[in-house]
């Protein structure tokens, strides 16, 4: 198995277009109406168009996985290999743990993971796995972004703003201290948090940013050439994001890691069209 991380990073704004939504919206899933907004390129700005389409309006959990492997007897990568990737804080570096799957992602000898936070130690394959049973698919990048700016309307820094602390109050679950020899775990969490619990953008979505990173449909491309067909891209940082390193759960954030890869900070939530 393969882990790792490639980071870069943009930003995009822009204008929107309504349109008048869908007769029926599934439980779960937020409308995000078609429209356009300006991203950054190597030329400038290019205007990208974005089709109507619902996404998630939180992180697949673990309770809703569970109810996929049950139905469907599914196996994911990190079972078939039998381990999964761990950031050991005492070495400072990933490790390879025996037996760590979405059950149990910091492995067997550490706790469950709880029914209401993000599915963890889940690879590309898996999340392709899961959305099609439930008759979704990944968001793209661009839709992605998107919808993180409430439609394109927003020119924030992060979904919810341009401050990581507001009124004392954490706005997401990221890593505080000095990374990586120490977390203090200021907003209450050192890993996952229930999805949700640090509130909404203004356009109803929770978790676009920290908590987990999330696959999206894409290959991961810098410039416009893909490194490799095997590497996905992902958005929205995680909680092990730190602004003087790692300050990717900005909207602009991305990162890439190979297809069959499982991390402790990676899940992914799921789109679909209309």
């Amino acid at each position: 198995m393969l882990f790792g991380l490639m980071i870069t990073c943009w930003a995009c704004t822009g204008p929107t277009q309504e349109e008048n939504p869908p007769e029926h919206v599934p439980e779960g899933m937020q409308y995000i109406p078609g429209g356009t907004y300006l991203k950054p390129v190597e030329s400038g700005k290019k205007a990208i168009a974005i089709q109507g389409f619902l996404l998630d309006k939180h992180p697949v959990t673990v309770a809703d996985f569970r109810e996929f492997t049950a139905a469907t007897g599914y196996k994911t990568d990190a079972e078939k290999f039998g381990d999964a990737g761990v950031f050991d804080s005492e070495v400072q570096n990933w490790q390879l743990i025996k037996g760590a799957y979405w059950e149990y992602p910091l492995g067997k000898d550490k706790p469950k993971a709880e029914d209401n936070h993000p599915v963890t130690q889940v690879s590309w394959n898996d999340a392709m796995a899961y959305s099609k049973w439930a008759g979704k698919r990944l968001p793209t990048e661009n839709e992605w972004e998107y919808a993180a700016r409430s439609n394109g309307r927003t020119n924030t820094q992060y979904s919810w703003g341009n401050k990581l602390v507001e009124n004392s109050q954490f706005k997401t679950n990221v890593w505080q201290g000095e990374f990586p020899e120490s977390n203090t775990a200021e907003d209450g969490y050192s890993y996952t948090s229930p999805v949700g619990l640090f509130g909404k953008t203004g356009h109803g979505l929770t978790d676009m940013g920290g908590n987990v990173w999330q696959w999206t449909s894409e290959v991961y491309a810098e410039g416009g050439q893909a490194i490799s067909p095997d590497m996905k891209l992902l958005k929205g940082g995680s909680f092990m994001c730190d602004s003087t390193f790692c300050h990717n759960y900005r909207i602009a954030g991305r990162t890439s890691s190979s297809r069959e890869t499982a991390l402790f900070h990676t899940g992914f939530r799921c789109a679909k069209s209309i």
